[in-house]
């Protein structure tokens, strides 16, 4: 779904870059409010099994292939906000480093990926939730039609902007992307819940808005120490390098769906594949290796490091800013306290006599607006481990 370069004209190519731009800058405003420190590991092991899930082109038929997009994905374990930072670093990444999407294109591939299909996948999730039982198996299923849902409507905007774009006309275009990208979301769906009951059965309280079936303790973890947390994204982290360099180099061959499209219905020669002198793994092959399976395998080691460094790096970021604000906040509060804070007895105002109240100041407990406040449980995301 990684639009080229020359597929979209430059008014869709400003229009796009735009309002990408101006909902990334919001998340991430959004996201430094409300990380948590147990969260900013969890941003980069998302990023990087995201990056390497998306290297695994699998089979759909009539030699078409597809991949995970994994914006649902990251939207349920993290909260939107969070998916769509997560999703448009991935895409920044594969654009300047690997050459997967054009750089022009990289403010519409940035809004397919990282804004609609998130938000997409969270509403379809969120809507869902009430409807269906209260159980793993059905909270499963509602993740299943989120993730497919938000694959097929991604695939429905990128039509809709080649078509802007006079590339080909939206009566083909539109058929012939959501077609192929149900299938594809197919595979989406089965990824997505086949991690997801991972999580779940061994640490529920990392998810953003777990089962309302699981019990109170389940929900919050028998056990938040931090080492059995990084214990678990450790291991999340060496699944994510598995699959990059030892699944990777086995992946279809085959057109994704993009490409497929474009070659029958004639626009694939509008492409712009000119080689970046800038990018330093242009096509997932690092440089130095003859063999192609090893040169996937490399790249996909250091595309995978790369994302989960870039990450936890935002998020060692955003959570410092977090820190001082609420510190400089909470100076400043017990600063303007006339009586700084300090519990009285026998304070006399106005003839009448207060005995045993404390004037210590109490500071609004910080709440999480996309918290799920019909699950009957307080779920704690972003809590320290």
């Amino acid at each position: 779904m990684h639009l080229p370069d020359g597929f979209l004209d430059t008014p869709t190519v400003l229009v796009t870059s735009t309002g990408a731009l101006v909902t990334l800058s919001y998340a991430v405003r959004r996201t430094s409010r409300e990380l948590g420190e147990r969260t900013v590991p969890l941003l980069g092991v998302t990023a990087a099994f995201v990056f390497a899930a998306q290297m695994v082109n699998f089979p759909i038929g009539a030699g078409t292939s597809g991949h995970f997009l994994g914006a649902a994905f990251a939207a349920v374990v993290l909260g939107p906000w969070a998916a769509v930072v997560v999703m448009a670093v991935v895409a920044a990444v594969q654009a300047v480093g690997m050459a997967d999407g054009g750089i022009s294109a990289l403010g519409a591939n940035t809004l397919n990926m990282a804004v609609v299909a998130v938000f997409v996948g969270y509403g379809a999730h969120r809507a869902l939730r009430p409807l269906l039982p209260p159980t793993i198996p059905g909270y499963l299923a509602g993740v299943a039609v989120a993730s497919w849902l938000s694959v097929v409507v991604a695939s429905g905007a990128v039509a809709v902007e080649l078509a802007v774009s006079g590339t080909v006309p939206l009566r083909f275009a539109l058929p012939a992307m959501t077609s192929v990208h149900m299938v594809i979301g197919i595979g989406e769906a089965l990824i997505a819940t086949t991690v997801l009951a991972t999580i779940l059965a061994s640490r529920p309280d990392l998810v953003h808005s777990p089962p309302r079936g699981l019990s109170a303790t389940a929900r919050r973890g028998t056990s938040l120490t931090p080492p059995k947390t990084w214990g678990f994204l450790a291991a999340a982290l060496a699944v994510a390098l598995a699959i990059s360099v030892f699944v990777s180099p086995f992946a279809s061959q085959a057109p994704d769906g993009l490409e497929r499209v474009g070659q029958d219905h004639g626009f694939d020669g509008a492409a712009e594949s000119g080689d970046r002198g800038f990018t330093p793994i242009s096509d997932y092959q690092l440089p130095g290796f003859e063999n192609p399976a090893l040169a996937t395998a490399a790249a996909g080691l250091v595309g995978t490091l790369a994302l989960f460094a870039i990450l936890f790096g935002l998020g060692r970021a955003f959570s410092g800013r977090r820190s001082k604000a609420a510190a400089a906040g909470g100076a400043v509060a017990a600063s303007l306290h006339p009586l700084g804070g300090h519990e009285h007895k026998d304070h006399r105002h106005s003839g009448h006599t207060h005995r045993g109240h404390s004037h210590s100041p109490h500071l609004p407990e910080e709440t999480d607006p996309d918290h799920d406040h019909h699950d009957d449980h307080d779920h704690e995301h972003g809590g320290d481990s």
